[in-house]
């Protein structure tokens, strides 16, 4: 009985644990259908959620115990007892899926899982695709752009540089403005072709309808006029020219001199630091210079500068001095001195000895000179006004002259841009006629006896090679000197032959400097030793000749301030043309013998001037 009575007890337990297992499976159940949640759906998106997920044998199982419930919500123990077992041999890890789970899944939800899989590893490997191809993709534009870029360039070389512009294309660029980039890149590939004509023009065009394409882009670019640029084009090869237009646009560093009358450059580069300054020695060449970079105070106004530490100075100006090398106590002339740089430096290396004129023609000049020597302490200096060229007359028996000639500033364009539009051929000509009478006069100044000078410098800050080369060629024929070396370690060889020219050999001891090789102003020196004080005689006569020939290249502008001068001249030609009349008469003498009976008539030519030529042939027909 005891037995029996457990029975009951054991089965209604039975029925309960299975009621609560139901219930938690239907449980399962319900929230599966209201939010089910399938795998690959929102639970994992990469490969990895085929391990990732649990195992789903109990879940089969609680969908066999669901359906296998009877009407009465009871379990039987047989199908509890092979649900048990079948979970068991269904179980797998934890790291797969059982293999019967398709096989208890209607036909569309096992369409729908072989879809969804293929849906999964189709989207990853969409994504993957679709990030590795927008790579690609944005490394090929990359790749096309940076590619592209020189292609373009070179589309546009081949439509707009290497074919020259037609007439109607030019007639719509002047009418429209013009454009700036367009007109750069067809300056850069007009060069190349220009490098390489032969392989790269355009059949049927010349060399000169280039170059004219050429010249009218970079004087619309770089604003300089049609003559200056044909100058330049002739001076410098064709790459060089654009490098040279490119320098003059960029200002030229700011440089300093050290006065070393008063400091050391070591000194005064401490002080200037210490007021924010940032500067650095100028160069290997130059034991005064500093270059200065950068300022927090104004650079002409410090204390240093107003006591006379330093002069603001240009780096090519420093050249003309070093070539000079004054020596203690001479003799020096500085022609054309202001604003007085040179003058100041030629006086700290002679250590405050000897002495320096210091001459310009232009009083209003001088006074900048002699507010900078009275600053820097010089003390060996006279200052005077008088025109150069009369200077051997004045005053002479110098041991060394420096001639910083009056030019037309081609070198300097960078400080004044209004170089590149306000020259023509007639400037270039009346500056070289100016500078060919003032290196006669330094020449004549300087004392070739002298036991350590002797010595002359021509400089000018101009690149013009009439202004330079074709000047010192004619001192050479004119007076007996000779051009020797600079003693300047750097700079470019002067022309010894430039267009149909050709000059001396020894030329070739000048020295050029250009802004865009050597970062400094465009600057031209020249030094001579005098060898002889006499004059060559042969020259000296054919001089009248040749100031006519100067004076006939020199426009009519450079003659207007002497008219005087023609009227001379022309009273002088009058009397010359009247010398030759005394033969005439004795001519008309021994005819008045010959007929005495006419001697008596007063001569026609105090009556009036045309008669004498009617009574000449008068005579003559009488006496035939």
């Amino acid at each position: 009985m005891e037995a029996a009575s457990d029975l009951p007890s054991l089965h209604s337990k039975a029925v309960g644990a299975a009621e609560e297992q139901v219930s938690q499976q239907k449980e399962k159940h319900t929230v599966k259908a209201a939010g089910q949640t399938p795998r690959g759906r929102s639970g994992f998106s990469d490969g990895n959620s085929k391990w990732l997920a649990p195992a789903k044998a109990k879940k089969t199982a609680s969908k066999r115990n669901s359906v296998e419930l009877s009407s009465d919500g009871e379990v039987e123990e047989g199908s509890w007892e092979m649900e048990e077992d079948g979970s068991s041999e269904e179980m797998v890890d934890d790291y797969g899926a059982s293999s019967s789970e398709e096989e208890e899944l209607l036909p569309i939800e096992k369409a729908a899982l072989k879809q969804k899989p293929d849906r999964r590893d189709l989207s990853e490997d969409d994504s993957e695709e679709g990030e590795e191809e927008a790579e690609e993709e944005s490394s090929q534009k990359m790749g096309q752009k940076e590619e592209e870029g020189p292609d373009l360039q070179i589309n546009l070389d081949i439509d707009e540089q290497f074919k020259l512009p037609t007439s109607e294309q030019i007639e719509k660029e002047a009418a429209e403005p013009p454009d700036l980039h367009s007109i750069h890149q067809r300056i850069k590939g007009n060069v190349e072709v220009l490098q390489d004509f032969v392989v790269k023009r355009e059949e049927g065009r010349t060399r000169q309808e280039y170059l004219a394409l050429l010249r009218r882009d970079m004087a619309a670019y770089y604003s300089y006029s049609d003559f200056l640029l044909t100058k330049l084009m002739d001076i410098f090869p064709l790459p060089e020219v654009i490098n040279f237009l490119e320098a003059n646009e960029v200002p030229r560093p700011v440089t300093i001199r050290t006065n070393t009358l008063k400091t050391r450059r070591r000194d005064l580069a401490q002080a200037l630091i210490n007021r924010g300054v940032n500067l650095d020695p100028l160069g290997k060449w130059s034991k005064t210079g500093l270059v200065i970079y950068d300022s927090s105070v104004p650079i002409g106004a410090t204390p240093e500068y107003l006591a006379g530490h330093y002069m603001l100075q240009g780096a090519s100006s420093f050249l003309p001095v070093m070539a000079l090398a004054p020596q203690e106590n001479e003799r020096i002339l500085d022609m054309c001195c202001a604003p007085g740089g040179k003058t100041s430096y030629i006086a700290q290396l002679m250590k405050n000895t000897g002495t320096i004129l210091a001459n310009d023609s232009n009083a209003e000049r001088l006074r900048s000179v002699v507010g900078n020597l009275h600053r820097l302490g010089v003390t060996n200096t006279v200052v005077s006004n008088c025109d150069g060229r009369q200077f051997p007359k004045v005053l002479g028996g110098f041991d060394r002259v420096l001639l910083d000639a009056p030019c037309s500033g081609t070198g300097v364009i960078s400080k004044d841009p209004a170089v590149k539009t306000n020259k023509d051929e007639k400037d270039i000509l009346r500056c070289a006629h100016l500078q060919k009478e003032l290196i006669l006069s330094a020449i004549d100044s300087v004392n070739a006896a002298s036991e350590t000078g002797g010595y002359i410098v021509y400089c000018t800050c101009s690149v013009m090679v009439e202004e330079n080369e074709w000047v010192v060629d004619y001192a050479l024929k004119k007076r007996n000197v000779r051009l020797v070396a600079t003693g300047l370690d750097f700079g470019k060889e002067g022309f010894t032959r430039f267009k149909d020219r050709r000059f001396h050999p020894s030329l070739k001891s000048t020295r050029r400097f250009y802004p865009h090789t050597h970062n400094m102003d465009g600057f031209f020196i020249a030094k001579f030793k005098k060898f002889s004080n006499a004059i060559p005689q042969a020259q000296k006569d054919e001089e009248p000749a040749v100031k006519a020939a100067t004076l006939s290249a020199v426009p009519d502008t450079a003659m207007e301030p002497q008219p005087k001068k023609k009227k001379l001249e022309g009273s002088k030609a009058d009397k010359e043309q009247k010398l030759p009349q005394p033969p005439l008469k004795k001519k008309q003498s021994l005819q008045a013998q010959r007929k005495p009976l006419k001697a008596g008539r007063p001569s026609p030519k105090m009556m009036r001037p045309k008669v004498p030529t009617r009574k000449k042939h008068r005579m003559k027909s009488k006496g035939q």
